[in-house]
């Protein structure tokens, strides 16, 4: 045999083996003797505690420490032997090993039986230990003396009787039913300090006298002297008896006819057995009817690891300073709004953080609403579709509540409520009557507006009170149209009529509007831009009435109504309803092939993070093994994930067919359809992370930046073998000025000044290309200036010498901004998200790094892990190159630039056709040298020190 527990077997009375097994069927019926007691006890047969397959098939038998022997005993009539003392320790029956505790005893109780020679070796075995929860003690079984009830009887009636109590949800009745029916006795003695004492006395002669009141002697022996149980009954039995007991029962009180039976038992599931149960036996026993006719069984409130809270575990969220930082109202409708049926609330202070900012927003709208509230004229009659809406809302909202308490889905009741004032009474029904309320329309539509608003907001006072109860008796107080003293006492809204046709007319509304917004999204535009509309409408005539409306809660620049059967605009973003399409206009607000690029990075980053997520969930062991939470968490995080990939998706979808058709069909305006202006046209910087082009162009895409910087060339350009043909017919500079747009662009805050282009040159790129967004912005300027170096470098060579002279310029402009580049980003502060820049700001920035670098101390040495760089073959950029991050490459660089562009008079030098070269500091150096010395330093060969200009010498 084995066992875990070695210290038992010294309490052992029988060795069981399952019938069935062919290696004991002869041994039966038969004895063995004690290797250490010297006790015999029988070979028993035990299918129910026996399982042939496991360990050797026999297993010792315990009656006294062991749940499953202590049946198995009742079945075989064994002999029930305790060995343990209260304190852990063995006592008498234990034989040699009395009095040491039974952890201790193991031991020397191994040793005895390998002196014995029936050791047969120790294996490592998992198994689960019950321990106290206080002091993590392990838990050992004891037989003892208890006082017990027959609920067998008890448990029948409930199972006659199931079907007067109704269970929310349903499903706790097969439980209820299933404990029911297969209910063992309950021991109802506890050995606990507090408590009602088990009515229960002794004499000395061990006689019990059960009675009421004390009794005066004993009933067997008439003894005197008598001594109550130190017992005390279950805590369950003493509230089992809770409904009727507390109404003067066993008298015959009105209380007890008024309210016993109860209406609704509320209490959460995980009592249903110990209090529910017990209550429906003691009542159908003592009054003979059930106690409650429904029992709602809520959640349970875990922690925000879905973990159950305890004292001991230190995950308590404690109501009260919970209340002190966030109110009670908060926390009130956080708990009811997670209350779902069947569900556990796992509770979080943030989820409460966010029901405090409901309450917030209440108290603003209610603000708002009484600031316009003067004139208020409760008699008159609703006159926009917007007033008769918000009402039927109301209405409907209300219906719904009353249709989910019957039900008692709080949940539900609750997030109605919510959605209503959040999203209909204050994001539409508020922003819809500003212009009326405002005085831009009719003094009948203001008043009408008034009485819509306090209305639905009163109403909606009333619902909400069960839950917010604070919050909404304040606001209801300074209400004009509040009826009663206070609105605990006020009726709760009622059925009432509906406007049907308003509700259908305002969700194409409401559903047109959101369509525009999330498209607006989509497109990663920000919320505050002003952005075009196009609406191809089935029924013109009714968003003609709202277009005022789709203006201002879309925030659209324009909305234009075109018929159904129109032709489409190009470029654009769409949203399609049954009713209407909504157009996005998208030329002249986004660069497509940097939104492109963003949209494809995004969506790698996303299928990175999926194929992470699946490759956790599935894998059996990671579910099996990992915390719950953790697992739904990453479940709810790959739902999400696939999601945005879906959006994401359609996105770039919709990005790259605009993107191609602007490449075949180039249009000359921005707008495919034509529409006059550039509206939004925004630079990078205005845009944050989604920027439209610079200079006002559209489409036009930069090819990808080299891995190094353009090297000035080696020998001066030479002219082509044959120049390139002129066009057939020139281009030639428009006789007026460009106008304007009819409709100037609104973008938040004013596009920057773009360049002019140049009358002279050819058509092509532009001298600039479109900024690039979103990923690219992080080496957008040092792209801007490689590819301002392409541009130059293609310049026509058949052009006038003035033209030659600014392709010459340009040309040195290029270089000298990929030097400068180079410098300014090891100089602290640069500002790496910079709008365009001027090449004379570039210089000039040069320059100040220049002055900007700090000198050395005056050592006369040279500073440790510096380069050197020898001989007068060194270009500017290789210095730079070389002497990265040191003061000396910085330095030839920037003079390099300075030289190379600047006359004496600081303007542009005409360049010759010649390689550029500037001479750096090395160049200028006498023998001995080294590059990396300040004035004033010796060089490292030895090299005679040049005087300071700090001391007086220039």
């Amino acid at each position: 045999m084995a066992t875990t527990r070695p210290e038992t077997m010294l309490g052992d009375t029988a060795v069981a083996v399952h019938p069935d097994d062919e290696r004991y069927k002869a041994m039966i019926g038969k004895s063995v003797r004690h290797p250490i007691t010297g006790r015999e006890f029988p070979i028993i047969a035990d299918a129910e505690l026996v399982d042939p397959k496991f360990g050797t098939g026999a297993v010792k038998v315990t009656p006294a420490h062991s749940f499953e022997d202590f049946e198995s005993g009742k079945r075989h009539h064994l002999q029930f032997i305790n060995i343990l003392n209260l304190d852990g320790t063995l006592n008498a029956n234990a034989g040699p090993f009395q009095g040491q505790d039974r952890i201790e005893a193991r031991g020397p109780l191994k040793a005895r039986l390998e002196d014995l020679g029936l050791g047969r070796g120790t294996e490592p075995h998992t198994m689960a230990l019950g321990r106290c929860q206080r002091c993590g003690t392990i838990i050992e079984p004891l037989m003892s003396k208890q006082w017990f009830v027959n609920t067998k009887p008890l448990a029948e009636k409930v199972v006659a009787h199931v079907d007067e109590m109704q269970f929310v949800p349903a499903t706790w009745r097969a439980e209820l039913l299933r404990w029911m029916n297969n209910i063992h006795d309950w021991c109802i003695s506890r050995q606990l300090w507090w408590g009602h004492q088990i009515p229960a006395w002794y004499c000395d002669s061990d006689h019990v006298t059960v009675a009421r009141e004390q009794p005066a002697q004993c009933g067997d022996c008439r003894s005197g002297r008598l001594t109550q149980d130190p017992d005390v009954l279950d805590t369950w039995f003493s509230s089992g008896l809770w409904p009727f007991s507390t109404f003067g029962w066993p008298d015959d009180t009105p209380a007890l006819r008024t309210f016993y039976p109860n209406s609704v038992m509320e209490t959460g599931f995980d009592i249903l057995f110990f209090w529910v149960a017990r209550m429906a036996m003691l009542g159908l026993h003592f009054m003979g009817r059930v106690p409650f006719r429904t029992v709602l069984l809520h959640a349970m409130v875990r922690d925000e690891k879905g973990e159950k809270m305890s004292k001991t575990r230190g995950n308590v969220i404690d109501p009260l300073d919970v209340t002190a930082k966030y109110g009670a109202d908060a926390l009130r409708f956080t708990l009811a709004s997670m209350a779902g049926q069947g569900r556990d609330i796992k509770l979080s202070t943030e989820r409460i953080a966010g029901y405090r900012a409901f309450a917030n927003k209440i108290w603003n709208a209610a603000r708002f609403v009484l600031m316009n509230a003067d004139g208020y004229d409760p008699r008159a009659p609703p006159a926009s579709v917007y007033d008769r809406w918000i009402l039927s809302r109301f209405q409907r909202c209300a219906d719904e509540t009353r249709a989910s308490f019957e039900r008692f889905e709080l949940s539900e009741a609750a997030n109605g409520i919510y959605r209503f004032i959040w999203n209909e009474l204050c994001d539409w029904a508020i922003e819809l009557s500003k212009p009326a309320l405002y005085g831009e329309k009719t003094r009948e539509e203001r008043a009408s507006a008034q009485t819509a608003l306090l209305t639905s907001l009163e109403g909606a006072l009333r619902l909400l009170h069960p839950f917010m109860p604070f919050v909404t008796e304040e606001i209801w107080q300074r209400l004009p149209n509040r009826k009663g003293r206070t609105i605990m006492l006020a009726a709760f809204p009622g059925p009432g009529p509906r406007d049907e046709e308003a509700e259908r007319e305002m969700d194409v509304i409401s559903r047109s509007i959101d369509g525009a917004r999330s498209v607006r999204g989509e497109v990663n535009l920000p919320p505050s831009q002003r952005i075009p509309l196009v609406l191809f409408a089935k029924d013109p005539e009714l968003f003609e009435r709202h277009q005022r409306a789709f203006q201002h809660l879309a925030n659209a620049s324009e909305v234009t109504l075109r018929s159904f059967e129109a032709p489409r605009p190009k470029q654009a973003a769409v949203h399609v309803e049954p009713e209407v399409e909504v157009h996005l206009p998208l030329a002249g607000l986004i660069d497509f092939q940097a939104e492109k690029g963003r949209v494809e990075k995004e969506i790698a980053r996303t299928d990175a993070e999926l194929q992470g997520l699946h490759k956790r969930l599935d894998n059996p062991g990671f579910v099996e093994r990992a915390p719950r939470e953790v697992v739904e968490k990453d479940r709810a995080r790959a739902r999400e994930l696939t999601g945005k990939r879906e959006k994401l998706a359609r996105h770039l979808a919709r990005v790259t067919s605009v993107e191609g058709t602007m490449e075949d069909k180039k249009p000359e305006h921005p707008q495919g359809d034509g529409a006059p202006g550039q509206q939004g046209n925004r630079s990078l910087d205005q845009m944050g992370t989604h920027g439209g082009p610079a200079s006002g162009t559209s489409g036009q895409s930069r090819p990808p930046p080299p891995s190094k910087p353009p090297q000035p060339p080696s020998k001066p350009p030479q002219p082509p073998s044959k120049p390139p043909q002129p066009p057939s017919k020139p281009p030639q500079p428009p006789s007026k000025p460009p106008q304007p747009p009819s409709k100037p662009p609104q973008p938040s805050r004013p596009p920057p000044p773009s360049r002019p282009p140049q009358q002279s040159s050819p058509p092509g790129p532009p001298s600039r290309p479109p900024m690039q967004s979103g990923a690219g912005e992080e080496a957008g300027a040092g792209e801007e200036v490689m590819g301002s170096a392409r541009e130059a470098d293609e310049a026509p060579t058949d052009a006038s010498d003035e033209d030659e002279a600014e392709g010459l310029a340009a040309r040195a402009i290029s270089r000298v901004k990929s030097i400068a580049r180079g410098i300014m980003e090891k100089v602290p502060g640069t500002d790496e998200h910079r709008g365009p820049v001027s090449e004379e700001a570039e210089i000039a920035q040069a320059r100040a790094s220049e002055r900007a670098i700090p000198r050395r101390p005056k050592t006369g040495k040279a500073k440790a892990g510096a380069k050197s760089v020898r001989g007068g073959r060194n270009k500017a950029d290789k210095a730079g190159k070389v002497g990265r991050g040191k003061k000396a490459g910085r330095v030839a660089a920037a003079r390099g630039a300075k030289k190379g562009t600047r006359g004496a008079g600081g303007k542009l030098k005409k360049q010759r056709k010649r390689p550029m070269r500037t001479k750096s500091r090395a160049d200028v150096r006498g023998p001995g040298q080294g590059r990396g010395m300040q004035r004033g330093a010796r060089g490292k060969s030895g090299g005679k020190r040049r005087p300071s200009p700090r001391k007086g010498t220039k």
